[in-house]
């Protein structure tokens, strides 16, 4: 496929790698001009002349809706316009609404599996939007991850990320707790990964990405605590959560409280950019 590829920082860039590698032809934009193996466009709506697909990796709902008001004029009647940023729902069916209108398809993709999974072609994607476009890009979903599920209307993406990491970051929160109470009762970490990661409270969190050093699958705590998914990445995601329970009147205190948590790691403690999982210093060692 033509694909055009807006936003080539530590998730973009190795996608857009990744699609190259399987043959597509991928022209990309991004303000900071990476060093890549394929062609860079002048602006986001060069890069848009005649793409088939355009994939989008923002920041926010604020930069998506304003990429999208530039590269949705330039798109050719028919072409996806589909979005892999984490951002609000509102946002996500806005953009949606406008590209419709404008006689284009529309997907809300955001992914989970970090900057290792975009690298390796591992990412999950968590897809709203149209069926037909579901269809054409999973193709390109198939590359770029080993797993994409398609959760209805546009914005149902967005949905399923946030909710799926208001568990995440709750779960990691009571996991870094329970290795640092293990530690206080002279509970060996091995033998407390060896018992929970087989029994009633095993979790991703523990299992795949566990957050004490050596112990477990390698994870960012074997390298320093170098982020895979950075604790200002999650803190904006459960910042998204907040905000849709909020508009949709759903009581989440569990959420709210891994929000402070996480505010007071990035905003007044050592956090930003660190993992998120390097809250089990924090805890072991205070």
């Amino acid at each position: 496929m033509k694909i055009a590829f807006l936003g080539l920082g530590n998730m973009g860039l190795p996608m857009a790698e990744n699609l190259v590698a399987a043959g597509h032809e991928v022209t990309g934009f991004d303000p900071a001009r990476p060093a890549a193996s394929f062609p860079l466009a002048a602006s986001g709506a060069a890069a848009a002349d005649g793409a088939e697909v355009m994939i989008t990796m923002l920041p926010s709902g604020e930069v998506l809706r304003a990429v999208a008001a530039e590269v949705v004029p330039k798109m050719t009647r028919g072409a996806i316009l589909l979005d892999c940023s984490t951002v609000d729902v509102d946002s996500a069916r806005a953009v949606a609404e406008n590209a419709h209108e404008a006689g284009l398809l529309a997907l809300d993709a955001p992914v989970s599996g970090g900057i290792g999974g975009a690298k390796g072609g591992t990412l999950t994607f968590m897809v709203g939007g149209d069926a037909a476009a579901f269809d054409t890009a999973r193709p390109l979903f198939d590359v770029m991850g080993q797993k994409a599920v398609h959760c209805g209307p546009s914005g149902n993406g967005q949905a399923a990320k946030i909710c799926n990491n208001m568990i995440l970051g709750a779960t990691m929160i009571v996991t870094c707790e329970a290795f640092a109470l293990a530690d206080r009762l002279g509970l060996d970490r091995q033998a407390m990964f060896d018992v929970v990661s087989t029994s009633s409270g095993s979790s991703w969190s523990m299992t795949a990405y566990c957050p004490a050093p050596g112990i477990g699958p390698d994870s960012p705590a074997d390298n320093g605590y170098r982020p895979g998914f950075a604790a200002e990445l999650m803190l904006k995601d459960l910042r998204l959560a907040a905000a849709a329970a909020e508009s949709a009147g759903v009581r989440t205190p569990l959420g709210r409280a891994a929000l402070e948590q996480y505010r007071d790691f990035v905003e007044n403690e050592d956090g930003r950019g660190r993992d998120f999982s390097a809250m089990l210093p924090r805890f072991a060692d205070g």
